[in-house]
């Protein structure tokens, strides 16, 4: 009996997970964060449970080092890429410091740059990620050369 509900206890936390995952990739497609990294992961959980996301696998795999080869396939775009996670990193402190609501602010002060530094270091916590992968993706480029279009 303990070995079923150990099972369905893991089939359950495994499904959480993956749709948690599958989630957070779809928001992070339109938000700063490595939207398809995510999608990516959280189909690679539920292709243990279901022949469908088996079948996402591949084509979301080959869309996503298409996209990190992009980012990184000439020099401008490199130079691009970095700037954008700097970018994400000086909102993310700017995020923590939290200054003074502008003039322009349309609501109440309270309203400005919510969250703190809890909101400020998950911003960071994106930026390092992206580095990492932008990293990753220029070693994987030059070793390897472009990813095939197919």
């Amino acid at each position: 009996m303990f070995r079923r509900s150990g099972a369905a206890l893991k089939r359950i936390g495994l499904e959480v997970l993956g749709w948690g995952l599958v989630v957070l990739g779809l928001a992070a497609l339109v938000l700063p964060g490595p939207g398809l990294l995510l999608l990516l992961l959280g189909l690679l959980v539920l292709s243990q449970q279901y022949a469908w996301a088996q079948r996402w696998v591949e084509p979301v795999k080959r869309r996503a080092l298409r996209t990190a080869d992009d980012a990184v396939s000439t020099w401008p775009r490199l130079a691009l890429s970095v700037l954008s996670v700097l970018v994400v990193a000086g909102v993310g402190v700017l995020w923590g410091i939290r200054p003074p609501a502008p003039g322009w602010w349309p609501v109440d002060d309270r309203f400005w740059l919510f969250g703190g530094w809890a909101t400020g270091g998950t911003v960071l916590g994106s930026a390092v990620l992206a580095l990492v992968l932008l990293v990753w993706s220029w070693w994987r480029h030059r070793r390897h050369g472009p990813v095939a279009r197919v």
